[in-house]
């Protein structure tokens, strides 16, 4: 064991202690994927966010020869150790970099793993508006219950060391990468990472795959032409938030697109024909949607969020 391997390892072992006293990791099987060259990615189960001990989305990660480079981080810092497990057996570079797609839960809180190894954080702009916000003390409450003890009293919400705005790029070792700050589609801030090398994109949660999208109250119409956007970006795989990578760009994002688009025309004619939501949604034929996992859990709550920001639009 090589002197970086087991600086890494004796950090695992600090955390655990104070984080986790004697009780183990979650039994979750995490392996690496190759997605090209250069990009491996850890791919969480299709349920909702408290499935699987959290391990609902993915995360991926990036070794360029001078270190790597980490795209989100799991719903717990739980998740983050058995990620960077994962990562060690890969390689035994440092890591450099961590870019945050997203403040969601189920994305960055596996950030202070990384942090205290000495990673930079990288996060959009719009993920200062989340972390000045209620919701987001009010989720870490959450989440310390609901994905206990995995989420715990030592589980902080990581302020990353700079808010990325526009784009930038940046070569490590031989691998040169593309970050763009995407404004607030799915989220209050949304940012991909490209990897020109080897020309994979890593799109976050714009992208959903094999579930029902969480939609929240959001611009959705801002989504869909963000997710247009992506899909003309020439590249060889996208990797998206939660579900398969897919080396087929139209047909990754079919589920996310037409998901968007029939949501905004129902509801959208629900608000311009003043139907009120209940009586609205009840009328509505899910059946194209009724089978994906998290349908029960998730769905009615996007639709009154879309009908709300439909609402809004229609004031404006």
């Amino acid at each position: 064991m090589n002197q970086i391997r087991l600086l890494a390892a004796i950090t695992l072992l600090i955390y655990i202690g104070t984080a986790f006293a004697d009780r183990s990791l979650p039994d979750i099987t995490m392996q690496p994927v190759a997605v090209s060259e250069h990009v491996y990615v850890v791919e969480g189960m299709p349920g909702i966010a408290t499935d699987n001990a959290g391990f609902v989305s993915n995360a991926t990660f990036v070794v360029t020869g001078d270190g790597v480079v980490v795209f989100d981080t799991l719903g717990s810092p739980a998740l983050a150790m058995l990620l960077h497990k994962a990562i060690l057996k890969t390689t035994d570079q440092p890591i450099r970099r961590v870019y945050i797609s997203h403040y969601h839960a189920d994305h960055f809180y596996g950030a202070q793993i990384f942090a205290d190894m000495g990673a930079k954080i990288i996060a959009p702009s719009g993920a200062a508006d989340y972390l000045a916000s209620d919701v987001s003390r009010e989720r870490l409450h959450e989440r310390r219950v609901s994905l206990s003890p995995w989420v715990n009293e030592n589980t902080r919400l990581v302020v990353p060391d700079r808010y990325l705005e526009g784009e930038e790029r940046f070569t490590l070792g031989d691998v040169s990468f593309r970050a763009l700050d995407m404004g607030s589609a799915h989220s209050d801030g949304d940012l991909v990472l490209l990897v020109e090398t080897d020309r994979v994109m890593l799109s976050g949660d714009i992208i959903f795959e094999g579930r029902i999208p969480l939609l929240g109250s959001n611009n959705t119409d801002l989504w869909l032409a963000t997710l247009n956007e992506l899909v003309d970006v020439d590249v060889a795989a996208i990797v998206p938030g939660h579900g398969h990578f897919s080396t087929n760009a139209d047909e990754l994002v079919a589920l996310t697109r037409d998901y968007l688009q029939f949501m905004r025309r129902v509801m959208g004619e629900a608000v311009e024909n003043w139907i009120p939501f209940d009586e609205a949604y009840d009328a509505v034929d899910w059946s194209d949607f009724i089978e994906l996992p998290a349908f029960t859990e998730a769905n009615r709550s996007n639709a009154y969020g879309v009908y709300l920001s439909i609402e809004r639009e229609s004031l404006k």
